[in-house]
C-alpha cells in the first residue's frame, strides 16, 4: 500500500453538502453528522492504490473528489479494470457482499479525495440508517448491473462495438462538454482503455486513429474527446 501520512478527522465537514448523495439523500441532516463525526479524509495523488485485491477489508470509503478505477488481475496475471468509479459513490464495501478481504483494487485515475470509516461501522450504519441501506444496496445493484452487461457485451458484440459503447459510459458518467466536444474528465490512456473492454491495444490504438480521422473523437495524451457522440452510438449498435 502507499505510504501516507495517517488519516484526518474531518474538521466538521458540512453535512449539506452531501446531502444529495446516494447513501445520505434519505437521511435527516443530523443523522448525516452522526455518520461524518466518524469518518476521516485523505487525499490520494494520481495513481495510488485506495486498497488492494485480496487485502483485509478494514474500511470502506466514500470517494469525494476525483476517479477511480476498479482493477482486477486475472489467474494469468493480467490487469483488467472492471468498472470506474465517479465522485459520490461508496466504494470497498466488502461487508455488503458478504466478503472480509476486498475483491478489487481500487486505483485513483486522477488526484482524489476520499471518506473512510472502519469496516465494523458498516453493518450500525445499515442497522441505524434505513436510508443510507437502501441507497446504498441500490448503488451496488447498479455497480453489479454495469459489471454484468459488460460481460454480455464481452461475449456477443464485436470490438468496435465494445470500445464504442465503453466511451459513451465514460461520457455519461464522467463527460463535461468543452469547445469540440465531450471530454472524459479524467486521465485516461489508450491501455486503459484496452483492459476496460478486453481488447489489445493494438486495436484500440487502430480504432482510436480511425475515428480520429473520420472525426468521431479526439485522442491525446491520457485524454479523450468525443466529438460525434450520435455516430459512437450507432458504431455501438452495429
Amino acid at each position: 500500500m502507499d505510504a501516507f501520512p495517517s488519516r484526518k478527522t474531518l474538521p466538521r465537514l458540512d453535512e449539506s453538502l452531501l446531502s444529495h448523495l446516494p447513501p445520505f439523500s434519505r437521511l435527516e441532516k443530523r443523522q448525516i453528522r452522526t455518520i461524518l463525526d466518524q469518518a476521516s479524509s485523505r487525499r490520494y495523488d494520481a495513481g495510488i492504490a485506495i486498497f488492494e485485491e485480496g487485502h483485509p477489508a478494514d474500511r470502506f470509503y466514500m470517494l469525494l473528489d476525483g476517479y477511480v478505477r476498479v482493477v482486477r488481475i486475472t489467474p494469468t496475471g493480467e490487469q483488467v479494470t472492471a468498472l470506474h468509479i465517479p465522485p459520490g459513490q461508496l466504494m470497498g464495501i466488502a461487508r455488503a457482499i458478504g466478503r472480509d478481504t476486498y475483491p478489487a483494487t481500487a486505483m485513483t485515475a486522477s488526484e482524489s479525495l476520499a471518506l473512510s470509516w472502519p469496516m465494523h461501522l458498516w453493518d450500525s450504519f445499515v442497522a441505524e440508517f434505513d436510508g443510507f441501506a437502501t441507497e446504498s444496496y441500490k448503488t451496488l445493484g447498479q455497480r453489479l448491473g454495469e459489471v454484468q452487461n459488460k460481460i454480455v457485451e464481452m461475449a456477443t458484440q464485436q470490438v468496435e462495438q465494445r470500445v464504442a459503447n465503453a466511451l459513451l459510459r465514460l461520457v455519461n458518467q464522467t463527460g463535461r462538454r468543452v469547445e469540440n466536444g465531450i471530454e472524459i474528465d479524467f486521465p485516461i490512456t489508450r491501455q486503459d482503455l484496452s483492459e476496460l473492454t478486453a481488447t489489445t491495444l493494438h486495436t484500440v490504438s487502430r480504432l482510436l486513429s480511425g475515428w480520429e480521422r473520420q472525426g468521431l473523437v479526439e485522442s491525446r495524451r491520457k485524454r479523450i474527446v468525443v466529438r460525434d457522440p450520435h455516430a459512437l452510438v450507432v458504431l455501438s449498435q452495429k
